[in-house]
């Protein structure tokens, strides 16, 4: 910024060519008919402007780049937004608004707008000018400068707040577009296009006013600078006349001071028909550096062992992210490395809500999640990663090939690695036997694969580099009977290598590969161990068709029972 300031000095400076050059030919050669004299004013006049073009150019590609600079600070600040768990989010980063943040920004940086700024500060170095070459000339240009300091000032006040409110509807704007076209399917099937239509016409229509609002006011008053600055130029003009009517100045200070007044009010002018991009980049800056200031934390500096042991949950409670009602309260429960466990429940009883507290998505509210006595909190989020595995209920694949997809797009990731998660999952089989295996592209949300391998596929995923703590929220609702008996193979496998299973699942298959269950009612446990003494113990009826999984293995016809 030093430099750009510095740059803009000598461009201002080199600004003043054009009026002494007509200063000179007018009180100079014109009087004295000297040609060689045009001549060298004409040659000295093209090698300052020839700077000045160069100046120019390069403030103005230092300016941009200094717009991809704002994408390089907080290009992976905002991506990781995108991928922060809901409890760390900032509530006003709202959908993909921090990327058109950016966009902004960049965009404002790399357009007119910053040279005005930077050229402002010398509108009183050649209002001065003016006064030097007449008291009269630099009182009319100085009210003209008052006059269009002032429409400035207004064009600040009367942006400001439907700026801000068009940037709010802007957000609940884009997010009823996102939700519509990720939810298109539904949308389409269920014949609500029509209402959502209307919804978004509503709030299109409230976006379109405040819009409006906004470039009416700039436009209106960057019309009115405009047609201010050429009235006092040729009024300079005029009071120059009449000063040389008066014999009280030249010739030449009457055509200088005129083109010296254009100069000086001229960023003044394109201030304000750039104020609107402005308004809009410092509120976009102000967000992103919001964004900033929480993407910075110091984190863990000692990197813990990879835990092997325990998962300890004690007296946890859980809140939705931005609520304080605890949706689980009071959760204990201890699980050694080699078991796996079942988590039952009516629904609404916190079953997700809890599964998202062991992954270290829901942050708690009070108690703790501990692997190895260590608490979530004092691991790394990406060395946690690597310890977890989680299969949520709503599944979401990238495009890309499965392999990427397997090895959660590690670039780093061996063959051996991806092929391991594949058979643990029991998917190699279906994987190997699509056109370009491993390679096959699954588009957008796996929309080339089934419900079904679309699950199997997270379930590798969840499994690739051998987690400790193994994360399952209803694993086989889209599972057949051999996508059963492949996951209960999975459950087994993670307890054969020393690892920790959590199942949460509404079918009575998907608890056939575990020893233990926890029984959820309104957020509280309601028991907790081995499947037969669960069994003999009072539980919530919609619990209760889950329990007769302990006689049987999934597939078996008593277990289904």
């Amino acid at each position: 910024m030093l430099a750009l300031g510095l740059t803009s000095c000598f461009v201002n400076l080199l600004a003043l060519t054009g009026s002494f050059f007509m200063l000179q030919v007018y009180d100079r050669v014109i009087p004295a008919r000297s040609l060689p004299t045009l001549v060298g004013l004409g040659i000295i006049t093209l090698t300052l402007f020839a700077f000045q073009g160069v100046l120019e150019l390069v403030r103005s590609l230092v300016l941009a780049r200094l717009g991809q600079s704002v994408d390089e600070r907080f290009g992976p600040v905002v991506f990781r937004s995108f991928a922060a768990p809901p409890s760390r989010r900032n509530g006003e980063e709202a959908g993909m608004q921090p990327l058109r943040d950016i966009d902004m920004v960049r965009g404002f940086l790399s357009g007119p707008g910053p040279t005005a700024l930077f050229d402002l500060p010398w509108m009183p170095f050649y209002l001065g000018l003016c006064f030097l070459f007449h008291v009269w000339i630099g009182a009319a240009a100085l009210a003209g400068a008052l006059i269009l300091v002032l429409l400035t000032v207004l064009a600040e006040l009367k942006t400001r707040e439907p700026a801000q409110q068009a940037a709010s509807i802007g957000v609940e704007r884009m997010a009823l577009a996102e939700a519509t076209r990720r939810n298109a399917e539904t949308v389409a099937s269920m014949g609500f296009v029509r209402r959502l239509e209307d919804r978004w016409s509503e709030i299109n229509l409230r976006y379109r006013q405040s819009q409006f609002r906004t470039v009416r006011i700039t436009v209106s008053l960057s019309t009115l600078s405009r047609v201010v600055r050429l009235m006092l130029q040729s009024g300079v003009l005029a009071v120059g006349a009449v000063l040389v009517i008066r014999q009280e100045a030249t010739g030449g200070i009457m055509i200088a001071s005129s083109i010296l007044v254009s100069r000086a009010l001229a960023p003044v002018e394109l201030a304000i028909g750039q104020w609107r991009g402005f308004a809009a980049a410092r509120q976009g800056w102000s967000r992103l550096a919001r964004l900033g200031d929480l993407a910075v934390s110091g984190g863990p500096e000692v990197e813990l062992p990879s835990p092997c042991e325990t998962l300890i949950v004690d007296k946890l409670h859980l809140a939705a992210p931005g609520s304080s009602v605890a949706v689980v309260r009071g959760v204990s429960f201890e699980v050694k490395a080699g078991e796996a466990i079942g988590i039952i429940g009516p629904s609404a009883s916190g079953k997700s809500s809890l599964a998202r507290g062991l992954v270290g998505l829901w942050a708690p509210t009070l108690g703790s999640v501990r692997l190895d006595k260590a608490s979530l909190s004092q691991w790394e989020p990406e060395a946690l990663g690597r310890h977890i595995g989680y299969l949520p209920q709503e599944i979401g694949l990238f495009d890309g090939s499965i392999a990427e997809n397997i090895a959660r797009f590690d670039r780093s990731a061996t063959s051996d690695a991806i092929v391991a998660a594949a058979r643990a999952a029991g998917v190699y089989d279906m994987i190997v036997q699509m056109p370009d295996g491993f390679d096959t592209a699954i588009g957008d949300q796996g929309a080339m694969l089934s419900a079904g391998q679309r699950q199997r596929l997270a379930l590798a995923r969840a499994l690739y580099g051998d987690p400790f703590l193994v994360v399952l929220d209803e694993p086989n609702a889209n599972l057949d009977t051999e996508g059963d008996a492949a996951l209960t193979r999975a459950i087994e496998g993670i307890c054969r290598r020393g690892g920790v299973a959590i199942v949460i699942a509404h079918r009575p298959s998907a608890l056939a590969g575990v020893s233990k269950v926890l029984v959820l009612a309104k957020g509280q446990m309601q028991s907790f161990g081995p499947k037969q003494d669960v069994a003999k113990q009072p539980v919530p009826a919609a619990s209760a068709a889950f329990l007769p999984v302990r006689f049987g293995r999934a597939g078996d016809g008593r277990a289904a029972g």
